[in-house]
């Protein structure tokens, strides 16, 4: 419960926050909307009107795309606000404000900051499911629903790993700028099925930067075509990935060099 507190005194900060520049926040949100309606010219451009590409019809690979537009939301709203100041703190010595205090280190520095108008992408996100399936002409079982939510959930879980991972490097190489953005322009073939690459961009995008646990997997569930031993094995592995950079994190710590040392 305490924690639940702290999580919801800093949103409540982040929204007020927001609230103060509501005009900026309208304008923002607007340019989300505009970025991702853009990024639908090439998946209109692949798939409509043409036959299934990688197996997928224009309406199912829609279901990836708003998947894609929920979880960049998550990642642009939600996890690049608050970790990538950590790399800031890390260069100039000055984490120790966090480490001090009387609270999980990597839970602060995970809820520092918020970019609320991030939201307006999880909207887009949900409407283009949402028309996709309208344009399929059904809905999605209840059993579908709660196996994208677990599978969401795992999608979550992994992002946030392998960015935590990504600035625990830092305590390290102190400079992790270029493979942050490495990352992130990584991130965006999510938006495509899995299924649409081939030998070892497959293999990579399937186990070694699971984009496929991300948007594809989610996508299948709420479809209804998802094996369940493919959704259990993706939700041990999410936990497996959180472990391993909690594990890095609590190592990672222990090289921390403060401004006073």
């Amino acid at each position: 419960m305490r924690y639940l507190s702290l999580l919801g005194l800093q949103l409540r900060k982040s929204v007020t926050l927001a609230m103060q520049y509501r005009w900026d926040f309208v304008v923002s949100g607007a340019l989300a909307l505009l970025w991702t309606a853009a990024g639908l010219v090439p998946f209109h451009v692949a798939f409509h009107d043409r036959p299934p590409v990688g197996g997928w019809t224009y309406e199912n690979a829609l279901v990836v795309v708003g998947f894609f537009t929920l979880l960049r939301g998550v990642l642009d709203g939600a996890v690049n606000p608050s970790l990538l100041s950590v790399v800031q703190q890390i260069r100039e010595g000055t984490l120790d404000f966090v480490l001090l205090k009387p609270a999980d280190a990597q839970f602060l520095v995970s809820t520092t900051k918020f970019e609320v108008f991030r939201m307006f992408d999880a909207i887009a996100g949900l409407s283009l499911v949402t028309f996709a399936f309208v344009r399929l002409g059904r809905a999605p079982t209840p059993g579908g629903v709660l196996t994208a939510l677990a599978m969401l959930a795992a999608a979550t879980v992994v992002l946030y790993s392998i960015w935590i991972l990504v600035i625990a490097a830092a305590f390290w190489v102190v400079r992790v700028d270029n493979l942050a953005y490495l990352f992130d322009s990584l991130f965006d073939f999510a938006r495509w099925p899995v299924s649409v690459f081939q030998g070892v961009w497959k293999i990579v995008f399937t186990f070694i930067i699971p984009l496929g646990v991300m948007t594809t997997y989610p996508a299948e569930a709420l479809l209804g075509s998802l094996a369940t031993q493919t959704a259990v094995a993706s939700i041990c592995g999410a936990a497996m990935l959180a472990v391993i950079a909690r594990f890095v994190w609590t190592r990672a710590i222990g090289h921390y060099t403060s401004a006073s040392s």
